[in-house]
Order: C-alpha cells, then structure tokens, then sequence
C-alpha cells in the first residue's frame, strides 16, 4: 500500500471508499484487498485490547444489499482467517444486529465487522467495527489503519461457519414486542388488528416484515422495496430523502394503514409516517421517542444533534417535563454524550440525531432503528387498546412552518483555520447586535423572537468538508428570508464564502 492510501478512507469512525465503478469521475479506491488487510488491522487490534491472541479471537461479518458487498465480505473473511482468526459468515444483515452478535449468548463473538456505506449510493461501500463497547471511535479506525498499512493481502483457504444472525435478532425483536405490548387479546399474535406498511428501500431491512411483522399477526400490505438491490432502483434508502419520505408517505394513505416505517439500507436509521401522511421524521421523529419514554424516565436529559429546533426544545421541556441538551452533530457525539452524562448519575435515556439515529440506554446505547421501530410499534399497540392514538403522543409539537440550510464552500486551503474566524466574527458581531445567544456546543446559534422575525439560526463547520452549513428555521412565513438577511449582514466581508 502507497503511505497514507488507507488512511484516506476514514470518515469519522466508519471506513468508507468508492467500490465500484458506474458514476463519472469517482475512481475505485476500496477493493477486495483494501477490505482484506484492513480486516486483518481491526484483528490485530481487537487482540491487543483484549490480551487475546489471534487464534483465540471470534469475529463475525455481515454485509447489507450492496452489489460489491459480497466480495468485499469474502475479502474480510479471508484475511482474518488467514491470521488464525474464527470467523463466521453473518450473511445479509444489519448493522445493529452485528453488534447484538457480541451480546447474543448464541453467538458471542468478540467483534464484528459490518460491510456497509448506509445511505450513500451504489457505487460506496465501507466498514464499520464493533466490540463488547460498541461501536469503534476515531481514534481506533486510525490505528487500524495505521496498522494495516504495513500488511499484506493474505488469504485463508479455511472456510468461515455460517450463522443465520438476523433470524436470532428478529428473534429478541419479537420478544420485546411481546413483553412491551400490555392486555393484547392473542399474545403469540400481538400486532393481529394493525396495518403497518414497511418501506426498506431494497436495503437490508425486508426481515422486519417477513420474520418479524407477518409473524405477530400484522397486515403488512402495501410494503415494498422490501426485496435486497444493491442498486437501489426505486429511491435513496434514507429516511432524510424528500423522494423516499413521500414514496412510504403514498404507501400509508394508498393502503389505509396505522402507520408507516421506512428504514436506512444498514437499518441503524429510521422514520415513520402516521396513519393521516403525517411525516415523523427530523425533530418529530425524536419528539416521538421522547414521548414514549418520558413516563419511564420523567425529568431525564435527551441529547440531540445541534441542528434541532427550538419548537423542540420547547415540547420537550414545556409538555413532557424533561430536558433537552443541544449537543453536536455526528451520531457518535450524540451516543457518547448520552454515556458521559449517565455515568456521571445525570439520566438520559435517548441520544438522537435528526437524520434518525436513535440510541437508547436500555438498549446498550446502539443507533438501532429496527429496536426504535420497535418501541414506535409497542407505543401504537398499547395506545390502541387503550382506546388512544399514536399521534396524540405528539399533538402539542408545533408545526413546522418554514425552514432552509444554505452550505457556503469555503474558498481557501486553510478551510478550518478560516471557518473558525467566520464563527468568531459571526458571534461577536451578533452580540453586538444584542441577539439572543443559547449555549452551542458546536458553531453559533442565535434564537430570535421579536415582531419583525422569530425562529433561530445555526452556523458551524462541516464535520469533514470545506464547507459553513447554515440552518435556519422560522416560526412564520416570510421569517426564514428575514433571519437569512440578518445572518448575511453579520457574514459580510468574509468573501471567500460562496
């Protein structure tokens, strides 16, 4: 390997590269022996944590729907057989079931390998690692790869075991179902009176309606793109995109159902639509969440992504009587937050972005949007028999009225450096102004609420990339232009913003 080729991999704690030919300009830079000498890093490092050889070590490996999944699978399984590791092949599966095959008795493993790129298209692929602490930090990728740097592509001619890891998984699912749901009048059958529509986007998820819905009686007519294409023919599997939202969104008013579940291609992401269209994505997703939570942990801390709104903050505090901490962007940030605060004795039983990664305390703190979906569906069972409707959990969440990001690219080489004095002069500028400045713990938020405009605004610097993304949203129409004018006079003279 050329020095620092692997290294270019990265993306925050997750591998992620080109794998495939098909989109113009984007050369293939993740092969079967990138995969292969990289699995063989994360090896050499989970023997290290663990003070276990090698030999001694039992990884298992799963893949979602991608068309180079397969291969790339092989190629991890190779080289970690050919290090001596126990290896078993997880097949079709999901990245919250990759990490359950650490906890499950039946498996066990020591680590976990998933190959996936989540919503990105085709053409991507990636790694993501997990061990009996979750999932891998920064950090750890690094060193890994670092590691991995120095090997090379070895191949084990020992065939890995095979485990059928979702069907187990799906298996724990439905005992939760089973457990959560109170007074169902057939309790092999709970789910027996619901319609409820699933949309996997031809990713990994189609198990949530075969093995796991059908079986507890409900009527899943309507769902699709249930079917594995790593091709992704109908629609972007990720529940942020407008095109997917409005395609489960049809599925639930075209079939009548209670409700609708739409899943990420990796199923660590989800989001929902009521029985009236209503979608429940972004801040309502995690108002939702709250809400079926709130009673079992009244007064707790949610810790959400940066780019929440103030509508939210309020239903949390004012309706639901908890508390709200506006934390940063990145789904690990938010899930390592969510553990700070518990260890330090401060509860908070949900970590959760907007994209909707969800993480839950009782749920070993794992971005898992079957378990979420899950919790959505229990919720909905019991309201029923209680002569009460899923929505109602929400009703006091204000509408959104108007919102918008802007993403100014950053002109220069020292992108970071020039990033950090925008927000600088940004904040100085807008507490000359007199703005209202909450805590931010990432960027500069200024809330507004006067007669001429209402709403707030969010400026920071993307994670990875030479870019300022700008948030704002506005609590009546008109207020988004007059909030972006406002942000415009306190950006002026940084010209190279565009």
């Amino acid at each position: 390997m050329k020095s620092g080729t692997l290294l270019k991999l990265q993306n925050g704690s997750d591998v992620r590269g080109i794998a495939a030919e098909g989109v113009e300009g984007e050369k293939v830079n993740l092969t079967p022996i990138e995969a292969n000498v990289i699995a063989q890093g994360f090896a050499l490092w989970l023997s290290k944590k663990t003070g276990k050889s090698v030999e001694q070590l039992k990884i298992g490996v799963g893949r979602d729907s991608r068309i180079t999944g397969e291969s790339l699978s092989n190629a991890v399984l190779s080289g970690l057989g050919a290090l001596g590791v126990e290896t078993v092949d997880c097949k079709m599966a999901t990245t919250p079931a990759m990490f359950m095959s650490i906890v499950f008795d039946e498996t066990h493993f020591d680590g976990s390998v998933m190959i996936t790129a989540s919503h990105l298209p085709f053409n991507r692929n990636g790694l993501k690692f997990f061990d009996a602490d979750g999932g891998l930090e920064h950090d750890d990728i690094t060193a890994i790869l670092e590691s991995a740097q120095d090997l090379s592509e070895k191949n084990s001619a020992k065939q890995a075991s095979t485990f059928d890891l979702i069907a187990l998984y799906a298996s724990h699912l439905s005992k939760t179902i089973k457990e959560g749901i109170k007074g169902a009048p057939n309790s092999d059958k709970p789910l027996e009176n619901l319609k409820i529509v699933v949309d996997a986007g031809n990713g990994a998820g189609g198990f949530f309606v075969s093995e796991l819905l059908d079986k507890l009686g409900a009527n899943t007519t309507g769902s699709q793109f249930l079917n594995p294409d790593g091709l992704f023919p109908n629609h972007i599997p990720n529940p942020e995109n407008k095109a997917a939202m409005e395609s489960i969104k049809s599925a639930v008013l075209a079939n009548k159902a209670d409700l609708g579940l739409i899943f990420d291609t990796d199923v660590d992401r989800m989001s929902a639509v009521f029985s009236d269209g209503t979608e429940v994505n972004r801040d309502a997703i995690i108002a939702l969440s709250a809400a079926i939570l709130a009673p079992e942990y009244p007064h707790s801390t949610i810790i959400t992504d940066s780019v929440t709104s103030d509508r939210l903050t309020r239903f949390l505090e004012n309706e639901l009587g908890l508390k709200h901490h506006c934390f940063k962007r990145g789904y690990k940030n938010v899930i390592n937050e969510c553990k700070r605060l518990n260890s330090e004795g401060i509860v908070s039983p949900l970590a959760m972005e907007t994209s909707g990664h969800g993480a839950l305390k009782d749920n070993y703190y794992l971005d898992d949007g079957a378990f979420l979906a899950v919790k959505i569906i229990i919720a909905l069972a019991n309201a029923r028999l209680q002569g009460k409707s899923l929505e109602s959990l929400i009703e006091k969440l204000e509408p959104l009225v108007e919102d918008k990001e802007i993403r100014f690219k950053i002109n220069c080489e020292d992108f970071s450096g020039y990033g950090d004095e925008v927000l600088s002069a940004f904040k100085k500028r807008a507490e000359e102004k007199g703005y209202t400045l909450p805590k931010s713990y990432e960027g500069v938020r200024i809330s507004f609420n006067d007669d001429e405009k209402k709403g707030w605004l969010l400026l920071r610097k993307s994670l990875h990339d030479p870019v300022m993304p700008l948030n704002i949203e506005g609590e009546r129409t008109g207020d988004v232009d007059k909030i972006f004018a406002a942000a415009k006079e306190l950006l002026a003279g940084f010209d190279k913003l565009c």
